[in-house]
């Protein structure tokens, strides 16, 4: 089974404290994230992975001040492209931008993927608490419909007010995993790609694709109660459901039960589900092996684990 993971990280170590100003992570999987090289191949190959699509971790150059981010998210995507110069036939990537300034945003979109050869752009969630449905973005999203490269619309740390709203009053570690990975995260990114189809963003830019993790952040189950409640909100307006399904695709990263995967394939289809293991924070050998014995078709399981992402990143 070929194998393509299209949510794999990576924080290059001498822009680790400009990404992260305090740890973030366990050193464990900080270890991880700073390699690019033998320990990482190996990983890979045990899980039987071919290919990484790598991606700087969240939150990227997103949090850096407006005046920092342009350059930082250069020197990220330069120290990817070294990366895949080792090892062309192991590893691509999405390219890291500066989101708090649009316009700079668009010219290193244009430039990771006409000159570094970056198979896509990956934006962490919100940037100062603006999502891409805020007018400023919508040039961006137009560059990047033009450049014909899906977005990987990945979760990022929750605003500080959104933070102490939901999880103020709580043992800091109970706090962090449900802002996270326990809960947040994925309303948070379900709720973004609701805001990009009922505001009119993929009807304004038709060629728009957009890629998100941990089985679809919530939307396979929760999608068609959306599409009721925004249908009584405007009945005059597209069905929600429709748009997701023609502009969203969903990675299975983080999800190795089989639940999940059938309600994502009755909602959204084989031909726009994709596999993904979240190394280092995911374990590659588990995901892969999930995969391999799902309760799938030998059809739907090639598409997944490799075909609809060489159709979808051009491989």
């Amino acid at each position: 089974m070929t194998l393509i993971g299209l949510e794999e990280h990576v924080l290059p170590p001498d822009l680790m404290t400009e990404v992260w100003p305090t740890p973030m992570a366990p050193e464990a999987v900080v270890a991880k994230l700073v390699d690019a090289g033998e320990q990482r191949l190996r990983v890979m190959d045990e899980a039987g992975i071919d290919l990484q699509v790598l991606s700087v971790t969240a939150p990227g150059s997103q949090q850096v001040p407006a005046e920092h981010a342009h350059e930082l998210s250069r020197k990220l995507n330069d120290r990817v492209a070294e990366v895949i110069a080792a090892h062309p036939d192991r590893f691509n990537a999405l390219a890291s931008l500066p989101t708090q300034d649009p316009a700079a945003a668009i010219v290193e979109a244009k430039r990771a993927i006409t000159e570094l050869g970056f198979c896509g752009l990956v934006i962490n969630g919100h940037t100062g608490g603006r999502v891409l449905d805020a007018p400023e973005f919508d040039d961006l999203l137009g560059a990047v419909a033009d450049l014909d490269v899906p977005i990987y619309l990945h979760p990022t740390y929750p605003p500080p007010q959104v933070a102490e709203v939901y999880f103020g009053g709580l043992p800091p570690q109970t706090a962090r995993a449900l802002a996270t990975g326990a809960w947040g995260w994925h309303a948070e990114t379900g709720l973004h790609v609701l805001r990009l189809a009922a505001t009119g963003v993929f009807a304004r830019h038709p060629k728009l694709q957009i890629v998100v993790g941990h089985m679809g952040e919530n939307l396979p189950f929760s999608l068609m109660r959306a599409d009721w409640a925004l249908r009584r909100a405007d009945p005059a307006a597209p069905s929600v459901a429709q748009v997701v399904r023609e502009h969203v695709h969903i990675t299975i990263c983080g999800y190795t039960t089989t639940p999940p995967l059938l309600c994502a394939l009755q909602v959204f289809g084989a031909d726009r589900i994709l596999f993904s293991t979240d190394y280092p924070y995911g374990d590659p050998v588990e995901h892969a092996r999930f995969l391999a014995e799902a309760p799938i078709s030998p059809a739907d399981r090639d598409k997944i684990s490799h075909r609809n992402a060489q159709r979808l990143f051009r491989f």
